[in-house]
């Protein structure tokens, strides 16, 4: 049965579901209403035999997670933003340690200036730790991605990150389903770890590894995310088959099959770009979308598939590579290579800006007249920019970092001392 509920408390009923052991948390904005909710539901007593665990930082959540685990528990947390680019060592320590931790990450900017909206700059930065990263469009595929997540991470015992679009997703109150405990636990079965502590039998656990070895563990690693490219639709699809609704997997394809125009995309943004591609479709313009559920590994055959017959890719992306461009792109490039296709990198959404329909419809008519550039930034405020050189290029000192230049300029903030 559907409730009405937030985001954030949907993904910690799911968790809760799942028979978590150890939840560690740390607060950020906007992953707090998560573990809010599950310490809530721990000392209601409804999560068993779970220890939620307060630490003191970020880097702790994830340094206790990483001792849960290899202990035998079935670890979870969540993060955000700095928060998770604090973790970053304990990151590369999980995966190479091969440790089925699941982790939400509620997807936000990272600063400086600081930014507490979304925008995948977290995850897109930590894209290279070892982790698999599943993305979400909606709430309801937030549910019932972290159900596979669990499922995933165990079966492959390395660590898998659930990425969320932070307020838009987390902060949301709409009719979400919760699958009953006897459902979640026909899918994921108790958690049996491959490797476990155990003071009758010590070892060392990220003792060092010289040269002799150091390219085989790492090696080792990048199988498992090979093995994931097989087994995350594998999940998807019994999913499917015991739930009656289709979640997670590779990528979604939206009206694409026969499309001129795809539009490649991340989140919950989607959302928006399907019901601008309806409107068009409706006038007669060839256009569809793919949405990439999988990030990390990437699906470089699938996505090929997906894209082959397209005369244009556009990939809209809410992060960037500063001093290069696209992220997500290079990767599309890389999965088109040698095939006549036109790409396109769209930067848009970044720190939480509105993608509205109408920048959407502009965008896209750009596209099929054949005036986008290789490189685009979505409503950028030029004249914003040009005064911001402008400054630069003078003699004397700037007033202050461009952040504060800024917003003096749009009178968001006082022009000067008061």
């Amino acid at each position: 049965m559907r409730e009405q509920m937030e985001g954030s408390v949907a993904v910690a009923r799911a968790v809760g579901r799942c028979r978590p052991e150890v939840v560690c948390a740390y607060p950020i904005t906007p992953q707090t209403h998560i573990v809010e909710a599950l310490s809530r539901m721990a000392r209601k007593d409804e999560l068993g035999r779970c220890e939620v665990i307060n630490v003191e930082s970020e880097f702790a959540a994830m340094s206790v997670a990483i001792g849960a685990s290899a202990a035998g528990a079935r670890s979870y947390t969540a993060t955000a933003s700095q928060g998770l680019l604090y973790m970053a060592e304990a990151l590369f320590n999980a995966s190479g340690l091969g440790l089925p931790i699941v982790m939400t990450c509620a997807n936000r900017a990272v600063g400086s200036p600081i930014n507490i909206w979304n925008d995948h700059s977290d995850a897109m930065g930590m894209r290279d730790c070892g982790w698999i990263q599943l993305y979400v469009v909606d709430n309801q595929e937030a549910v019932d991605v972290h159900i596979q997540a669990f499922r995933i991470a165990e079966e492959l015992s390395t660590p898998v990150m659930v990425c969320m679009d932070g307020f838009v997703l987390t902060h949301a109150m709409e009719p979400i389903e919760i699958p009953a405990q006897e459902q979640v636990d026909a899918l994921l079965p108790p958690f049996k770890p491959r490797q476990v502590l155990d003071p009758d039998d010590p070892i060392s656990i990220g003792a060092m590894v010289g040269p002799e070895a150091f390219t085989e563990v790492r090696y080792l690693a990048h199988a498992k995310q090979v093995e994931a490219l097989d087994l995350v639709p594998k999940v998807a699809e019994e999913f499917q088959e015991r739930f009656g609704r289709t979640s997670g997997g590779l990528l979604e394809r939206y009206r694409s099959d026969d499309a001129e125009t795809v539009v490649l995309a991340l989140g919950s943004v989607v959302g928006t770009i399907s019901e601008v591609i309806d409107e068009l479709r409706a006038q007669g313009t060839s256009i569809g979308v793919v949405a990439l559920k999988l990030f990390r590994p990437f699906p470089l055959h699938e996505l090929r598939e997906a894209l082959a017959h397209a005369r244009r890719v556009v990939v809209l992306e809410r992060a960037f590579a500063v001093g290069m461009g696209g992220i997500v792109s290079s990767d599309v490039r890389a999965a088109l290579a040698g095939l006549p296709v036109e790409t396109h990198t769209v930067i848009a959404g970044l720190g939480g800006r509105a993608i509205t329909r109408r920048s959407l419809r502009t965008l896209f008519a750009q596209a099929l007249a054949g005036e986008l550039g290789e490189l685009h930034f979505l409503d950028l405020r030029t004249d914003i920019i040009e005064h911001e050189l402008m400054l630069d290029a003078a003699d004397g000192a700037r007033p202050g970092p461009h952040a504060e230049s800024i917003l003096r300029e749009l009178g968001i903030v006082a022009a000067g001392p008061v």
